[in-house]
């Protein structure tokens, strides 16, 4: 994609599916923009009740489509009533200067539609989550590298305010 939206929306589905095989995760991620017609943004600032229907069947292990329904309303809310998803993670940011306040800022936000059943695949900081899928969004919004891993769309949160979390698998690799 070449439009920020289109980036962002795509990049923040693929990190919330981002678990698992990495040959699944990317077939489902492709499987997802696809069911949007290529479109991310267009799609959800713009599909009726009738086309999220077509989004009933997306399963990602235990993402369904419920699931994926309502990120499409949430992320509608997010543009439509908070000027999108880059507003939310740089307001957040600016409250304290830490992407702890980000990464609270957005779930608080992403949550104000509802969505309990949905609420396992978004970590909340608040409750001492590591937030890892939330941070690697962060990452590829934020950081600007040469190998267009990361996209760098964002300038508001500076790219030393950037965190690697680890749990205990990824820990014992890094050692």
């Amino acid at each position: 994609f070449s439009e920020k939206e289109n980036i962002e929306i795509a990049a923040f589905l693929t990190s919330t599916i981002a678990w698992g095989n990495r040959v699944s995760i990317i077939k489902n991620a492709t499987r997802l923009m696809l069911l949007m017609d290529n479109q991310p943004f267009d799609f959800v600032v713009n599909a009726a009740d009738s086309d999220l229907k077509r989004l009933e069947n997306f399963v990602h292990r235990t993402f369904n489509g419920t699931d994926t329904v309502f990120f499409i309303r949430s992320l509608r809310n997010i543009y439509k009533n908070h000027n999108g998803l880059q507003n939310i993670f740089e307001t957040g940011f600016k409250k304290n200067g830490t992407v702890k306040s980000a990464l609270s800022e957005f779930h608080h936000v992403f949550f104000e539609i509802g969505g309990e059943r949905s609420r396992k695949h978004v970590s909340n900081v608040e409750k001492g989550a590591s937030a890892k899928r939330l941070n690697m969004f962060l990452r590829w919004m934020v950081r600007n590298d040469r190998s267009h891993v990361d996209f760098g769309l964002w300038h508001g949160i500076p790219q030393s305010a950037l965190m690697l979390p680890l749990d205990v698998h990824t820990g014992n690799v890094a050692r």
